[in-house]
């Protein structure tokens, strides 16, 4: 049993992104950071260890998410952090080479946040969100 909030961290250069999922989350048992670049996200995970899962964007200047998955992977203290890529970048050579580094899954924006709160839930064997949309109604 979780004794804690779930600790999410969304790393995007879209700040209404972190809002958008901060506002679905934090009306549970979550706690949600957010880290506007891959510099700051993986500076952000390495000095908290209680990071459940990251919601990723690839598509970032400077550092892209596949180079976060990568060094994240490249990283021993890295090694139990369960990525989840959220981004606009929807091409399967994408989400090939996301998965081949780590990430658990792949979902394209735009997204709803219910079924962005329901995916979440089951990656990490939590309740559904009362009012999360049903799994059988969901439609990626």
């Amino acid at each position: 049993m979780v004794t804690r909030p779930r600790h999410l961290l969304v790393i995007d250069d879209e700040p209404f992104v972190g809002r958008i999922v901060r506002l679905e989350f934090e009306r549970g048992d979550y706690e949600v950071s957010v880290a506007l670049d891959g510099p700051e996200g993986l500076a952000f995970l390495r000095a908290h260890d209680d990071v459940d899962l990251v919601l990723l964007d690839l598509n970032m200047p400077g550092l892209s998410g596949l180079d976060v998955l990568a060094e994240a992977q490249r990283d021993p203290r890295l090694a139990g952090v369960r990525f989840v890529v959220l981004t606009a970048a929807g091409q399967s050579t994408y989400a090939e080479r996301a998965r081949s580094l780590g990430a658990i899954a792949f979902l394209t924006k735009p997204f709803s946040p219910k079924k962005l709160a329901r995916r979440v839930a089951d990656i990490l064997g939590d309740a559904p969100p009362p009012d999360a949309v049903p799994a059988d109604e969901e439609d990626g």
